[in-house]
């Protein structure tokens, strides 16, 4: 049994390693050693353990290196919002944003987009060795149009993408927020945080708040990109949003 707490991002990926080695190889070695009966062989499962363990978790190694090398360019940004009684904490991984309408219909934002070009991110990949390159847009290695994300091993092990969130916390009392959007990149390649909101205000009677009117009018605009979106409406203070 593994228990520990996580603190990083590199603590997940140990945790994670572990747990797939103690249940895959588990699971192996009460086979092996059932096999072992089986055939006549009064093996226990600790001796049997003891011979095959290493083996095993070699083999085991190997096939998790080729499932890494599979998923190799698999991606994905990660925005979180928690809601409490008097604070809202937001927190985000790669270009997907969040933006509330505040109680005299401003747009704030709620999270800052990842991207390479921003100055505290493009020192970072510099120091790392790494660079930016413009092709259609900004990109890391000349590759990725983000500069953090969960996922792709080739630029995570060259330490020039990272999964380190940024969190934000907000005082419900002060800005008495109307709704919140949480959106992937591609609503926000084809509005603007005001637009955005300006645009739900008026649907916030429509089923889902207005979110299926403006993922239709982000595809109408001509953005080919992933776009999901979701809109929290906050109810007056004392009682839970609705979603």
């Amino acid at each position: 049994m593994f228990t520990g707490c996580v603190k990083s991002a590199s603590d997940v990926n140990l945790v994670a390693f572990v747990r797939l080695f103690s249940s895959v190889s588990a699971q192996a070695i009460i086979s092996g050693a059932l096999e072992c009966w089986s055939r006549g062989h009064r093996t226990t499962a600790a001796e049997y353990a003891k011979s095959h363990l290493p083996v095993m978790l070699r083999q085991q190694l190997q096939r998790y290196e080729k499932q890494k090398e599979n998923s190799a360019l698999t991606r994905t940004t990660c925005l979180v919002a928690l809601l409490s009684e008097k604070e809202l904490t937001v927190a985000n991984v790669g270009d997907s944003r969040a933006v509330l309408c505040d109680k005299d219909g401003n747009a704030v934002p709620l999270s800052h987009d990842h991207k390479p070009y921003q100055l505290k991110e493009r020192k970072r990949i510099k120091k790392a060795g790494g660079f930016i390159s413009f092709n259609g847009s900004w990109r890391v290695q000349g590759v990725l149009a983000m500069s953090r994300s969960l996922g792709d091993y080739p630029l995570k092990n060259l330490n020039v993408l990272i999964p380190d969130p940024d969190v934000l916390t907000f005082d419900l009392d002060k800005l008495e927020p109307q709704f919140m959007i949480l959106a992937s990149d591609g609503l926000w390649d084809a509005f603007s945080n005001e637009e955005a909101v300006h645009f739900i205000k008026e649907r916030l009677d429509e089923p889902h708040f207005g979110a299926k009117s403006i993922v239709l009018q982000s595809f109408y605009r001509g953005c080919p990109d992933n776009i999901t979106v979701m809109v929290v409406k906050f109810k007056k203070r004392g009682s839970k949003a609705a979603g």
